[in-house]
C-alpha cells in the first residue's frame, strides 16, 4: 500500500524577515517565522552553523547581537538589545534572554529568563498589593443553600460523587422522573 505525501514548500529567504544591518553567513539555519531586526547604529552577526528555531525574534537594540558558530536556538526564542551567544550554545524553546550573553557550550533551558535586572521585578516592587477579586454572587449561593444533601445510594456499589452529580442534574433538568430517569443512579430506567 502505498501512501500519497504532498511536496513540502521549499524553504527560501523569504520565511524569514529581515530588518536594518543584519549579517547572515553562509550556512546558516534559519526557520520559517523568525524575525531579525536591527536598529539604527546596532546590527546583529549570524555566524555558520547557527540553527534559529520557528517564530524566534532576534532585536538588536543600543548595540551588537552576535551569535557564535554552532549555537542553537529553540523555538520562539527572544533576544533583545545587545548581547552575544557563544559558539555551541543552546538556548531552549520560549526563553528570553535580554542584554544578556550565554557563554560558549552553555545550555539555557526552555522557558527561562536571562537578563538585565536593573528593572524590579514584581517581588520587589513598591506598589501596593492589589485587592482581592470580589466573590462571585452565584459562588455566595452556592455556600448559603441549605438544601438537605441527597439520600445516599442504596446500592452497595457506588461511584464516589454520584450524590453530587444527582443533585446537580436534579437542579438542570427539573423534570426528569417525567423523563423516566431512576433519581438514585441518573441513568434511564429500562
Amino acid at each position: 500500500m502505498s501512501m500519497y505525501l504532498p511536496a513540502s514548500d521549499p524553504l527560501s529567504d523569504s520565511c524569514y524577515f529581515m530588518s536594518g544591518d543584519v549579517r547572515i553567513a553562509p550556512g546558516v539555519g534559519i526557520a520559517p517565522g523568525v524575525l531579525l531586526q536591527a536598529d539604527p547604529d546596532s546590527y546583529i552577526e549570524i555566524a555558520a552553523g547557527v540553527c534559529i528555531g520557528m517564530g524566534s525574534i532576534l532585536h538588536a537594540h543600543a548595540g551588537s547581537l552576535v551569535i557564535e558558530g554552532g549555537a542553537t536556538l529553540g523555538t520562539g526564542v527572544l533576544l533583545i538589545g545587545r548581547g552575544h551567544v557563544g559558539s555551541h550554545a543552546c538556548i531552549g524553546s520560549s526563553s528570553t534572554i535580554w542584554n544578556a550573553s550565554v557563554l560558549p557550550a552553555q545550555v539555557v533551558p526552555p522557558g527561562s529568563m536571562v537578563g538585565d535586572g536593573s528593572r524590579p521585578s514584581p517581588e520587589t516592587s513598591t506598589d501596593p498589593p492589589a485587592k482581592p477579586l470580589p466573590v462571585s454572587p452565584v459562588a455566595q449561593v452556592e455556600r448559603i443553600s441549605n438544601d438537605p444533601p441527597p439520600p445516599a445510594p442504596k446500592s452497595t456499589s457506588h461511584v464516589l460523587g454520584q450524590a453530587q452529580l444527582n443533585r446537580l442534574l436534579s437542579k438542570i433538568y427539573p423534570f426528569r422522573q417525567q423523563l423516566g430517569l431512576n433519581e438514585q443512579d441518573g441513568i434511564p430506567d429500562l
